[in-house]
């Protein structure tokens, strides 16, 4: 099994779409990546040798590509700093709304979670006569 940034790559896919499993690793940057050290992105991760692995490793390594745990810490620390500031963003975050200006009237469940429902009390009705 491929390992790469301590992400294990699935072995069924092909090597361009494998490599996409690590945080930080888009499409684009895996062609970029295969690109430069050699390899076929047609090429399965179960077909790779170890030396393939080994060159994707330290090519990642070497470019100063920030992946996985790195930049987790990096995105985490973006948004408290946002947060300390008291910008708008960081308040969005504060109170787990959408950041980047999207309606809440109707939409946003999957940030706002599931409703909450708000019950009216019942009032009393006197009757007159």
């Amino acid at each position: 099994m491929a390992r790469i940034a301590g992400v294990d790559l699935p072995k069924e896919k092909r090597i361009e779409i494998g490599l996409t499993y690590i945080y930080g690793i888009g499409k684009v940057k895996s062609n970029e990546i295969l690109q430069n050290v050699g390899i076929n992105p047609d090429t399965r991760v179960k077909d790779l040798s170890e030396q393939d692995i080994a060159k994707i490793a330290k090519y990642i390594e070497k470019s100063d590509i920030q992946v996985e745990g790195d930049l987790r810490r990096e995105v985490n620390l973006n948004i408290k700093r946002l947060m300390e500031i008291g910008c708008n963003r960081g308040i969005r975050h504060r109170r787990n709304l959408p950041v980047r200006g999207q309606r809440t009237k109707t939409n946003a469940r999957t940030r706002k979670g599931p409703r909450k429902t708000v019950s009216r009390g019942k009032t009393k009705v006197g009757k007159k006569g």
